[in-house]
């Protein structure tokens, strides 16, 4: 090694016309030996920025992976006597009619943005390809891109509703994606809870089934079994038809935000073969006796 290195200071010597002596083995390893404190420090302070590098890198990565992998926390919005309209994190809005509850991430996380709705809400999806939107209700699921539509899914009704309005929704049960119903604008997707079964129906006018957002009860020549029921679920109170033969007596009628039950069923019975009892907070039709 030291013939190498008298080897490499003859030849620097003769390219530089220098002075050999200057550059002997002695004097070379005196000038080498009082530059390495200040190599050494500028050795170790760029150990020291490499490891303050390192250091920072992982701590990246770690709030990364925590951000990823952590269980992200739900909220649930309820309503009672009242709508509420509800802006979700991807800028989807949400009307939730009365006695209605949905549940939802505080933010979207993965490749799905998935909700769950109890009671009936209207849905307008901020579209994105990349991520469908999802709601649970009961035992459904419906699976949008980004449209408009409504879901009726109160506990206690026999059935769970999807009406179309705009775009396209696919509706399945829950397990059972690949028996899934497409709807078009002016369907609707009808579960029955007791038969465990998924049918398509058409309406004659989609926005009729989202005319409760301003607080209107439309009813337009229906059964009187489902004026009941839309007023039970709308007014979170147990009536009854006690008749059966006042089950399918169909009426038409529009009341406004503000109608307190009372007042609605007391012109609904007005000239009407029907009457109404209330007792311990359920309230009772009956026939009226001639």
């Amino acid at each position: 090694m030291e013939q190498e290195f008298e080897r490499i200071l003859d030849k620097l010597a003769t390219s530089t016309r220098s002075p050999r002596g200057r550059f002997s083995k002695a004097n070379s390893w005196i000038l080498l030996e009082k530059r390495l404190p200040h190599l050494q420090r500028r050795i170790l302070s760029l150990h020291t920025m490499a490891g303050a590098a390192a250091v920072a890198v992982l701590c990246v990565l770690g709030w990364w992976a925590y951000y990823m992998f952590a269980p992200v926390p739900l909220q649930t919005v309820s309503t009672l006597a009242e709508t509420r309209t509800i802006t979700l994190p991807d800028q989807t809005e949400i009307v939730l009619n009365r006695y209605s509850s949905l549940t939802y991430p505080e933010r979207f996380r993965g490749k799905d943005r998935k909700v769950q709705l109890q009671g009936e809400a209207y849905f307008e999806v901020s579209k994105d390809a990349a991520h469908p939107f999802k709601v649970e209700a009961g035992a459904i699921i419906v699976q949008v891109l980004g449209t408009h539509f409504n879901v009726e899914a109160y506990p206690e009704d026999t059935q769970v509703k999807t009406t179309l309005l705009e775009g396209s929704v696919s509706v399945s049960l829950i397990g059972k994606a690949e028996e899934s119903l497409i709807l078009s604008p002016n369907e609707s997707a009808i579960y029955n809870k007791d038969k465990k079964s998924l049918t398509l129906h058409t309406e004659n006018n989609a926005s009729e089934e989202i005319i409760w957002r301003n607080g209107t009860l439309l009813f337009k020549s229906i059964p009187l079994q489902e004026i009941v029921r839309q007023l039970s679920n709308a007014f979170h109170t147990d009536i009854r038809i006690e008749d059966a033969d006042l089950q399918n007596y169909r009426m038409t009628a529009t009341f406004s935000d503000g109608e307190t039950l009372e007042e609605i069923l007391s012109l609904l019975c007005r000239n009407q073969k029907f009457e109404y009892t209330k007792t311990n907070d359920i309230i009772t039709i009956t026939q009226k006796l001639n």
